[in-house]
């Protein structure tokens, strides 16, 4: 089969989803083309080494890339962040033409939803049924965050938003999502329930699994005299990592239990300023680390936290933080709503608190600190075999081979019906 793969996030970018499951097609016989940006995600800075021209081609583990020209931002600025949303549309929509010609089916991943832009004129000239799969909901994510315009022009764009996004719906052969509750919801908005399927997300499985603790690990996390709870990520709005820090502050002389966070971003100086404020001695930012450096992180790491905001877009998403943690076999500790929580709750592979409140996470931090080696043994083994079963890169990549081979179908079904009628 010919799959093309439309996403304006790719390697060397953290975006294990599109950049594992390109390479995985190769290996199971299909040809694959990728169609993507010049690299600058999380920073909003290209990266070394690169300089953007209209046209980069190259070959990469059986997969043909090509890079377009965008304008590279990823700040808190609302232009800029639609500059580079819609800087890549339009090149990749004019790309598109030439580079995913003769594909059988096309995957997009989706952020931002303007990299769909160039699925739908492929859609419209070539027939290529399109395989969305939805990481997060739109419009709610541009419109809840601090770069949406408040007012009026806040209600416009969420209304305009809106309605796009039930085109892309209507648009699409099928749709992935990553959580059920995230099915329920697109079928609330107007996407057709036969079409939405539930495909967990993987972990990068080259730098998340499991790994023998080392010394040195151990040591930038802050030594063997007390349990480490790890917070490795985006630093941001909507993170929520105001709880953890009021949480980890709290059980600070309750527990011996540290609090380490991993990663950068626009509410790392708030972070910082709420630590200096409470005088919290048991919590360190060690700044951001690349994705071949968290490995040996996670497995020096008792617990990995994972936290958001208590919005209803996160009751219907299981965050890439969990599957990077059980892929290493980490117990977590979970403050979040919704599917996340439960997946947790039902495998018994952590603890879990509701999401924004402080006083509960640090009582599961107290529990975390003081708990037995047994039962962290037995959850850490829950943690893998739940990855394992239900998240991993076979099982995944598997559920979305099979949408891409029944829209190939389809539109195999469909040309013969255009000549057939000719």
């Amino acid at each position: 089969m010919r799959v093309g793969i439309l996403s304006q996030w790719y390697p060397p970018e953290p975006a294990s989803i599109p950049g594992t499951l390109a390479p995985e097609l190769v290996s199971r016989g299909h040809q694959v083309r990728v169609l993507t940006g010049y690299p600058n995600y999380p920073g909003g800075r290209l990266y070394p080494g690169y300089r953007q021209r209209w046209r980069e081609l190259y070959r990469e583990n059986g997969v043909l890339v090509r890079r377009v020209p965008l304008y590279p931002s990823h700040d808190a600025n609302g232009l800029r962040r639609a500059a580079n949303y819609l800087s890549f549309a339009a090149t990749s929509t004019v790309a598109g033409l030439s580079h995913l010609h003769g594909a059988q089916a096309l995957y997009v991943y989706h952020p931002p939803a303007t990299a769909f832009a160039g699925a739908a004129l492929l859609r419209l000239v070539d027939r290529v049924p399109v395989v969305l799969h939805v990481q997060d909901i739109w419009p709610d994510s541009v419109t809840l965050s601090p770069m949406s315009p408040g007012g009026r022009s806040g209600r416009v764009v969420h209304q305009a938003l809106s309605a796009t996004m039930r085109r892309v719906y209507r648009a699409a052969h099928s749709i992935a999502v990553i959580a059920p509750s995230m099915k329920e919801l697109l079928v609330e908005r107007g996407a057709d329930p036969e079409k939405v399927h539930v495909v967990l997300n993987w972990a990068d499985e080259r730098l998340f699994h499991p790994a023998p603790t080392t010394g040195a690990a151990r040591r930038e996390l802050g030594g063997y005299s007390r349990r480490v709870v790890v917070f490795a990520g985006n630093l941001g709005a909507f993170q929520g990592l105001e709880t953890a820090v009021r949480a980890a502050a709290a059980a600070e002389h309750v527990a011996p239990i540290d609090l380490v966070i991993i990663g950068s971003g626009t509410a790392e100086a708030s972070l910082r300023r709420l630590v200096a404020d409470l005088g919290a001695g048991n919590i360190r930012f060690l700044g951001r680390r690349s994705p071949e450096q968290m490995a040996p992180l996670y497995a020096a790491a008792d617990f990995q936290l994972v936290c958001l905001r208590d919005l209803d877009i996160f009751r219907g998403t299981v965050p890439s933080k969990l599957q990077a943690a059980l892929a290493c076999g980490a117990p977590v500790i979970v403050a979040v709503p919704g599917d996340a929580a439960n997946i947790v709750n039902e495998a018994g592979c952590g603890l879990v608190a509701p999401p924004e409140d402080w006083k509960v996470l640090a009582n599961r931090f107290i529990e975390a600190g003081t708990m037995r080696g047994g039962r962290w043994a037995e959850m850490a083994h829950a943690a893998r075999e739940t990855y394992t079963r239900r998240m991993s890169l076979r099982v995944g990549v598997g559920r979305l081979e099979a949408l891409l081979t029944a829209a190939a179908g389809s539109s195999t079904v469909d040309r013969e019906r255009l000549v057939g009628a000719r």
